[in-house]
């Protein structure tokens, strides 16, 4: 009898199993094993994050338009709080529009890692039933984010040009910033899914700390101006600021917008450095766990 328990241990079990091949349903892959996985499923990381955008909005009204829609009201109310109560807008020229290039550059990362964060613990039911690469997941809401994104940067252009900035050869280069960007969103996404997906307080914290992120990267004011010139603080300080990832995009694309020149070499740097860091960094982090989401 204790010959059979013995030889029905999980240990003997699992023994016999790597003897005959047999491996955990999922078991982590290699790392470029993984990434080929996901290559392979880029069909449907990019039809979940359609029929997501979709469905957002089929219950409203207005439906996608929404997407435009809720930037440009929190734009027009941080307009009244720091433009003009505050007089944010006396020492910026075209202040509308350095305003609502800062609020979309900024609420594609936020809205990207906010819902990267919720990606695995929000889909527990689908990890538990389905075996595929769960970076999938975060993947997919960055796409549905990018794809929002699309849009609001055509409303953005069109404000630019009717507040009074011309179109330049500078213009070719916001795709440029935005790969970038996206390069970053989706490495940050990946830590903070992983993070939250067992850190269970962290989508409590997060509005928090996207509060205190969006009030540092200079989305209302010029950081110079305001920390060096007004402030009187040093000026490593306004560097420290302006190498913040998200200042750092928002200072690109307002250079190439509004101000009409390519923006310094310590912002292209700074921006570069981020989106490749972050990619690399979040995948390598959130690929080291993939054999624990789902459980518990």
């Amino acid at each position: 009898m204790s010959h059979v328990e013995e030889d029905s241990s999980p240990q003997s079990l699992a023994e016999l199993a790597r003897r005959h091949g047999l491996r955990p349903a999922i078991a982590r892959p290699g790392f470029i094993a993984y990434l080929r996985q996901l290559w392979e499923r880029r069909h449907f990381v990019l039809t979940y994050a359609t029929s997501r955008n979709v469905s957002k909005y089929s219950g409203s009204a207005l439906g996608q338009l929404w997407q435009v829609i809720t930037p440009l009201l929190n734009a027009a109310i941080y307009y009244v709080m720091f433009g003009l109560i505050l007089g944010g807008s006396k020492n910026i020229p075209n202040y509308p529009a350095f305003l609502l290039t800062g609020m979309f550059v900024f609420t594609y990362t936020q809205r990207t890692v906010t819902a990267g964060a919720k990606s695995i613990s929000g889909n527990l039911s689908l990890i538990r039933a389905l075996h595929f690469p769960r970076a999938s997941l975060p993947l997919a809401y960055t796409i549905q984010e990018l794809q929002q994104l699309v849009i609001s940067m055509g409303v953005l252009l069109v404000i630019v040009v009717i507040t009074g900035e011309s179109p330049s050869w500078f213009w070719l280069m916001i795709p440029i910033v935005l790969l970038l960007q996206t390069m970053f969103n989706v490495g940050a996404g990946l830590i903070l899914a992983r993070m939250g997906s067992s850190v269970r307080d962290l989508n409590q914290l997060l509005p928090f700390i996207m509060r205190t992120w969006l009030y540092a990267s200079g989305v209302f004011f010029a950081i110079h101006d305001k920390v060096v010139n007004s402030a009187g603080l040093p000026e490593w300080v306004a560097t420290a600021m302006y190498l913040n990832p998200a200042a750092s995009y928002i200072e690109w694309m307002r250079d190439i917008l509004i101000h009409g020149h390519t923006p310094p070499q310590m912002v292209w740097l700074s921006c570069l450095f981020w989106a490749v860091f972050a990619l690399i960094a979040g995948f390598w982090y959130f690929w080291r766990a993939e054999d624990r989401y789902g459980r518990g």
